[in-house]
Parts: structure tokens; C-alpha cells; sequence
């Protein structure tokens, strides 16, 4: 009997190790690994690049309190901001902590110039940023806030595609509006270019910010660094996570230099945020994803699997509704309930996650091969063939 909390509806097998896109069992079986760790494998299993970086930061210091300069935090901020819109980094431990921190960011931000009222963010209705209390109730998901009342105020929500509402919603009392670019958990949804270029032009009327949640959609998994550059948009405020460390733990918020500014020491801090291992490793992520050719293949990559895909769903238009997402963020929307189809999958030693509106993620690590794409491709065609 299992001593952990019941809060996980675990599937029965466990991992051994793993290499690149694939994973061992402890029955020794070899599975294909399209779950990466819900899109947190980047680079796949214990690429060599990643293994060597932790290792050689484990033999020199592991933790240092923020109370002092952590150059490997310097390094890394360096590179962020040098990639990407972002002056500032403020370094955390996963995705729930980022999003939290973006929040906070956002109300301190008009409290500093002397607005404190303007402190209710308008998010989008069962979106998802995190599973603190804060991030469940900007979710506006009923299922997350089930039990977890009273309600943490400061958040307003529209349906995903209502401009009306959205509009609607902003009042002086508006700080900023928070979407994923790409919807994760709801259903791997695309934000379109044209409306992220709506939604900035809208918050620079408003004289309100822009955040946009890239912990599951950024650092590389659509094609571009973040997401958000398809559209060429320059957001507030970001919250990352997963991509970033490859495997181990951490977060930050890239924030620009006006809504950093309203940051001033003792405003916020986390114990484990910047630790030199989680440093080492994300500097050791950059330098693969941000070589020229790394996201070019990418794209060309995840092109491949999209247009796969399309004929699978082409193949079986009575199984398959719907091919979602962009770049390495897919979703496959059926007709009926996912459940049964993803233990088929993963039957046939493919690994799948659900997403909402009856769709499967696939997550490949951005360095998947074409034959593992091939291989994914025929266990899903197999699957289809057989399913009833």
C-alpha cells in the first residue's frame, strides 16, 4: 500500500531510465515518451548536453540563499534577456510559481504608480495557470475550485473567441489580461496571430498589460523561442516554466522594464528560485535551442507530424475531429471520450496525455526524430484501424 497521497490517478507501470524519446520500464519494456513530462523534456531523456552541466554544477555548490549574488542566476538572465523582449528575470521553481509571481508583478506594478485599485486580471473561462489558489481561481475551471472556496477575488473570465465579452469586461479597476498563448489543459487551443496583435493593441489602449502564459507552449516547442513571436507581439509580462530546465525543476517571469520596476527588494522571493543546479542546467538548455538550426528543425519536424496527421484524420474522419496545436504543442480531438484510446496507445508503447475537449496531447521532445515520428504515427493509425 502506497504511502503517497491519493491526489494522482496513477497508471500502473514506473520508469527505469530514458533516452532521448524513448522510456525503459521496469518490466523492461520500451515506450515511445510523447508525454516528455507534460512538453518538460525539451531535450528528451538524459541528453548528454544537460547530464554533463548537472554533474559538473553538483561537484561545486548545490543551494545559495538569495541573500547573496548567484552568478549562475546572472548567466542565465543574461541570455533570456538578450533572446527575448524581456529587461528583467525573476527566477522561480516551476510554472504555478511563475504564473503567481506574473500576478503579482501585474498588481504591484499600478500600486507603484499609485493605482492600487486597478488590481483585477481578466483571464480566459477553464484556461489553466497553476494549481496554487491564486492560478485556480485565474483558471476559472469549476472542476480545480471544487472544495477550495472562499474565492480568491481579482479575476474576471470571457469564453475562449469572445471579443464581446472580453471588452466588455475592462473596467478602471482592469490591471491587465492574462491568456496562454497556446491553451494547454483546455484543449491545446491557439490563440491566432491576429488576435494576440489584437489583444496588445487593446491593453495599449487601456493603458493596461499584457501577460502571456508560455510555461507549456514556449522555449522553443512551436517553432519560435516563444510562441507569442509568431504573431510579433511584445507582451508585459511572461511566466515560463517546464521547456526551460529540460527535466529539472524551475520557473521565471520575464518581465520589461516598466513593469519591473514596481519589483524592489522585499517584494517577493522564493527560497529554491535561481538555485545554481536549476541555472546550470537551463543555461545548458539555451545553448541547445538557441543554435540557429535548432528551431528550423522544429518547424520542419512538427510540419511533418502535423501534415501525418491530417491524413490520419483524412483516414478516419469518424475517430479523429479535429488535428490541434502548433509546432510540438498537438493535440488530436476526437469525437468520444479520449480514455479508452490513450490505453490503447499506450498499449501499443505509445505514451499519451489528455487534454480537455476529448483531445490527446502529444508532447515529443523538440529533438524527435522523423522515424519516431513515423513510429508514433503507425501505432496511432494501428489504433484507429482496431478502435470501436
Amino acid at each position: 500500500m502506497s504511502s503517497l497521497a491519493n491526489n494522482y490517478n496513477r497508471k500502473k507501470i514506473a520508469f527505469l531510465k530514458g533516452k532521448g524519446s524513448f522510456l525503459y520500464s521496469t518490466n523492461g519494456s520500451k515506450y515511445l515518451d510523447f508525454v516528455q513530462g507534460i512538453a518538460v523534456n525539451s531535450l528528451g531523456h538524459a541528453h548528454p548536453k544537460l547530464v554533463a552541466a548537472l554533474n559538473k554544477q553538483s561537484k561545486k555548490v548545490w543551494h545559495v540563499s538569495n541573500a547573496f549574488q548567484i552568478p549562475e542566476g546572472e548567466k542565465l538572465a543574461k541570455k533570456l534577456t538578450q533572446h527575448t523582449f524581456a529587461d528583467y528575470v525573476l527566477f522561480q521553481n516551476s510554472g504555478a510559481e511563475a504564473t503567481e509571481a506574473a500576478i503579482k508583478v501585474a498588481r504591484r506594478y499600478f500600486y507603484s504608480i499609485g493605482q492600487p485599485k486597478k488590481n483585477r486580471i481578466i483571464c480566459i473561462k477553464d484556461s489553466f495557470h497553476g494549481r496554487t489558489l491564486a492560478t485556480i481561481f485565474a483558471s476559472g475551471s469549476k472542476k480545480m475550485t471544487e472544495g477550495f472556496y472562499p474565492k480568491v477575488p481579482g479575476f474576471d473570465h470571457f469564453k475562449f473567441g469572445d471579443h464581446t465579452k472580453l471588452k466588455k469586461l475592462i473596467t478602471k479597476k482592469t490591471a491587465a489580461i492574462m491568456v496562454e498563448t497556446v491553451m494547454g489543459e483546455g484543449g491545446i487551443k491557439v490563440i491566432p496571430d491576429w488576435c494576440l496583435k489584437g489583444l496588445r493593441k487593446l491593453c495599449n489602449e487601456k493603458k493596461i498589460l499584457l501577460i502571456l502564459d508560455e510555461v507549456q507552449c514556449g522555449i522553443g516547442r512551436t517553432g519560435k523561442f516563444f510562441a507569442f513571436e509568431h504573431a510579433k507581439v511584445k507582451p508585459d509580462i511572461v511566466p515560463i516554466a517546464k521547456g526551460i530546465g529540460g527535466g529539472f525543476p524551475m520557473g521565471a517571469v520575464l518581465m520589461n522594464k516598466k513593469t519591473a520596476s514596481a519589483m524592489v527588494a522585499g517584494t517577493h522571493g522564493s527560497t529554491f528560485g535561481g538555485n545554481p543546479l536549476a541555472m546550470s542546467v537551463g543555461s545548458a538548455v539555451l545553448e541547445v535551442i538557441l543554435k540557429k538550426s535548432f528551431l528550423k528543425n522544429v518547424t520542419k519536424i512538427s510540419n511533418y507530424f502535423h501534415l501525418e496527421l491530417k491524413k490520419l484524420q483524412k483516414q478516419y474522419p469518424k475517430i479523429i475531429k479535429e488535428v490541434r496545436g502548433a509546432g510540438l504543442l498537438v493535440g488530436l480531438q476526437l469525437h468520444k471520450d479520449q480514455t479508452t484510446f490513450i490505453k490503447k496507445l499506450m498499449d501499443n508503447k505509445l505514451l499519451t496525455i489528455r487534454a480537455a475537449e476529448n483531445v490527446i496531447r502529444l508532447l515529443p521532445p523538440l529533438t524527435v526524430k522523423k522515424n519516431e515520428i513515423d513510429l508514433a504515427i503507425s501505432i496511432i493509425c494501428k489504433v484507429c484501424k482496431n478502435y470501436k
